[in-house]
């Protein structure tokens, strides 16, 4: 028998179980997926064929995870629009902006706080700031709110979020990664990065009408071969300047979603996201030992309730911008409250720097909870309103049902 294929079908076999748990209870499967990773792993135990610890077969896994990484943020990228992202209006990207302001400060207070040193406070403070993007766009979709008033106010304040998320990882590759020691170091390895994303970007936009050209590809196989190879091979170069993999594939969707193809590649890519994506999160769980997480309970629950708070802040302050109703403001603050994605490729990204193990656990205590509570805290973002005015003041009475 073939130990890493079988091992492989196996942790393939437990992310789709635990997947159809998942989408029963109408739940993101995103905390299932960590959940079940960390179930097993090297403290799991070993049942006759059935070996729950992923020893032949651990970096394969893992390897599959950072491919995860690489077509999550390629999506993101094809579904980015730096254009629709300006004609939203301010409230968007003054909204954007006291969401990132508020939750990048709660998150230097919290490392502040706790002692941490200025790597692991930069580390902590990313993490508090992104929202998950998978995890809000399937709540809206579930919930049937695509089409509210607010809905587009939440989107673009994610894609402003997901903006700066981008560079702050390029920073913090530049600074956790590098080596470099000196604020100089760190300064010009962080530029060098930024520079290479803008260079890319703009020489993108330029030649893209001539990459749509080559791309006049009618085989779906070559087709497919193509785009994987400008993914992988561009996702790989970037860590020369310091810029992490998946801050490159993210470059190569921003650059591509300007493309014609787009909605085709989209279409070819989407299996292997969801895919990837999910053994990404379980990857994650499997380093993670449980016994390990009882020193960052306090932080995490600190962390959990100050994002909270600093969501309906944020939300309300875009809402009261857009006009909108105290009660869809809400809705903006709570929905927004998940995290996911970003969180865990900042919290991979100080493991590989050495940084303190307390990050790690602090980033799988903060993301589960949240992504089990920012889906709820959506689901009864109406009664909570309720509750809140009957608390501390009357609501607007003219509201209507969908607000």
């Amino acid at each position: 028998m073939d130990t890493i294929i079988f091992e492989v079908g196996l942790a393939i076999l437990l992310v789709a179980t635990v997947g159809l748990i998942a989408t029963k209870l109408r739940f993101s499967v995103i905390p299932f997926y960590i959940l079940v990773g960390m179930a097993v792993g090297p403290h799991a135990p070993h049942v006759w064929i059935f070996d729950f610890r992923f020893i032949e077969s651990s970096e394969f896994i893992d390897f599959m995870g950072r491919l995860g990484v690489l077509f999550l943020l390629f999506y993101l990228g094809l579904e980015f629009s730096v254009g629709r992202l300006m004609k939203s209006g301010k409230s968007i990207v003054i909204g954007g902006l006291f969401y990132i302001i508020i939750n990048f400060l709660f998150g230097l207070l919290l490392g502040w706080m706790m002692g941490m040193p200025l790597k692991e406070t930069l580390v902590i403070a990313g993490i508090m700031t992104s929202s998950s993007t998978a995890i809000v766009a399937k709540v809206l979709v579930d919930l049937k709110r695509t089409a509210n008033r607010e809905t587009e106010i939440i989107m673009g304040m994610i894609m402003f979020d997901d903006l700066f998320i981008a560079v702050h990882i390029s920073i913090l590759s530049g600074l956790v990664l590098s080596g470099a020691t000196s604020f100089l170091g760190v300064m010009l390895t962080s530029l060098s990065a930024l520079i290479f994303i803008l260079l890319f970007l703009i020489v993108g936009r330029r030649v893209i009408k001539y990459v749509d050209k080559g791309l006049n590809i009618s085989s779906p196989e070559l087709f497919l071969l193509v785009i994987l190879a400008a993914l992988f091979l561009i996702a790989g170069f970037s860590e020369t300047f310091h810029v992490a993999e998946a801050i490159g594939a993210l470059m190569v969707g921003l650059v591509l979603a300007e493309s014609v193809h787009v909605k085709r590649i989209e279409q070819l890519i989407l299996p292997f996201r969801d895919f990837f994506g999910a053994m990404f999160f379980f990857s994650f769980g499997l380093t993670i030992a449980p016994a390990s997480l009882g020193g960052a309970v306090g932080m995490a629950i600190l962390a959990v309730v100050l994002t909270i708070i600093g969501n309906l802040v944020a939300g309300m302050l875009a809402g009261k911008i857009a006009g909108i109703s105290p009660r869809a403001s809400v809705n903006i603050g709570l929905t927004l409250s998940s995290r996911g994605e970003f969180s865990i490729i900042m919290a991979n990204i100080g493991k590989a720097g050495g940084l303190l193990p307390v990050v790690q656990s602090f980033a799988v205590l903060y993301v589960l909870l949240l992504a089990i509570l920012g889906p709820l805290l959506t689901k009864e973002s109406k009664r909570i309103y309720n509750l809140a005015v009957k608390l501390f003041g009357r609501g607007n009475k003219t509201e209507q049902p969908g607000q």
